[in-house]
């Protein structure tokens, strides 16, 4: 009974930055890994950021050195600072989560609905 509710999506003037909210609730063993994907319009779904339980990164390779301040607190939510966005930014960004539930071999991966982030320019 795990789920995942995002917050911080909306509207945003290019050049702009952002925060995306993840926050992740219900029976927790144990969260391995935390990250944000999107999907824009007309494109495949495709990973932005990802953090590990022991502190390391995954990035996007469109993304990579240009969003920062990915962090997950003791509340089991994890943070995504956005900057310099780009028109072409402009998608359903879903949160995913690789949590065990009840015990050390119970991991499975949960997702988000999805907040949709629109960047004008």
């Amino acid at each position: 009974q795990v789920q995942l509710v995002e917050s911080g999506g909306g509207l945003v003037q290019a050049g702009g930055s952002l925060k995306l909210s993840c926050l992740a609730s219900g029976s927790i063993f144990r969260i391995n890994a935390m990250g944000w994907y999107r999907q824009a319009p007309g494109k495949q779904r495709e990973l932005v950021a990802r953090i590990t339980s022991d502190g390391r990164f995954n990035y996007g390779d469109s993304v990579k050195g240009r969003f920062t301040n990915t962090r997950r607190n003791a509340k089991n939510t994890v943070y995504r600072q956005i900057n310099s966005l780009k028109p072409e930014d402009t998608g359903v960004y879903s949160c995913n989560g690789d949590i065990n539930d009840s015990g050390p071999w119970s991991g499975m991966d949960y997702w988000g609905k999805g907040t949709l982030v629109t960047v004008s320019s």
